[in-house]
């Protein structure tokens, strides 16, 4: 009977303190749930700190590139521009606008720009004053309607030129559109020209080289300085011819 008893005891106790453990157990959830968890407290703080003191947002990126104004293809004014290359080459671009064409047709006939061909004459103008009739020669370059640009085989050192743009009917007459400005080829050989004012300078270096056999250009200006011969700092021909002159009495 005091063992049955002594049992029972024993179990009511541990259902006791089974009861109890759950409920401080569900006591302490719910308190978690409405303060949280201070360590996951701590961490979010951390966190935010971190965003709001070290952490820059990233700058968007647009969602379109800026716009740049785009070079137009034409301008609207009728030009026949013409640039030197070399010796031997031309190049020259130029506009044609829709009225110069209105223009041509109107003069020559609604089918005549249809049934004359466009053309580039190269005028060889060398030492003349070109008035458009009195060229030395010209060369014609057949093109297309659909170019506004064109390199020019001209194989013509130091010459003057110049180019028309215009248009050949079936029997052969050329109409001119537009002409360019003159231009002058460089040469293929070396220049024959000599700077003559120079030449005085050099029968000083001649005079200086009597006296002191053997000096370089240099060494020959340092002591022409030292004697009087160009002023200190000074090598221009004309400021020395002025200098000697202001000195005559």
């Amino acid at each position: 009977m005091s063992i049955m008893a002594w049992v029972l005891g024993v179990a009511a106790i541990l259902l006791l303190l089974i009861v109890i453990l759950q409920r401080a157990g569900f006591t302490q959830g719910i308190l978690r749930k409405k303060i949280g968890s201070p360590k996951q407290s701590y961490m979010e703080e951390f966190a935010d700190e971190l965003a709001g003191d070290f952490l820059v947002a990233p700058t968007p990126y647009p969602k379109t590139k800026p716009q740049h104004p785009e070079i137009p293809w034409q301008y609207g004014a009728d030009r026949l521009v013409l640039m030197v290359r070399d010796p031997n080459w031309l190049f020259a671009y130029w506009e044609i606008t829709a009225a110069k064409q209105d223009e041509f047709s109107q003069q020559y006939g609604q089918s005549a720009w249809g049934s004359s061909r466009p053309v580039l004459r190269v005028y060889d103008v060398t030492g003349v004053e070109f008035n458009g009739s009195n060229a030395n020669n010209y060369i014609d370059y057949a093109i297309s309607d659909y170019v506004d640009n064109w390199h020019l085989e001209v194989s013509r050192p130091n010459s003057t030129l110049c180019v028309d743009v215009g248009r050949v009917f079936p029997d052969g007459r050329f109409v001119t559109l537009l002409r360019s400005n003159i231009v002058h080829t460089p040469s293929m050989e070396v220049s024959n020209l000599v700077d003559e004012e120079w030449m005085w300078i050099d029968g000083i270096y001649r005079t200086i080289t009597r006296l002191h056999p053997g000096s370089s250009p240099l060494m020959m200006e340092d002591v022409s300085q030292r004697m009087g011969l160009v002023p200190l700092g000074i090598s221009s021909p004309e400021f020395t011819r002025s200098a000697n002159n202001s000195n005559l009495p």
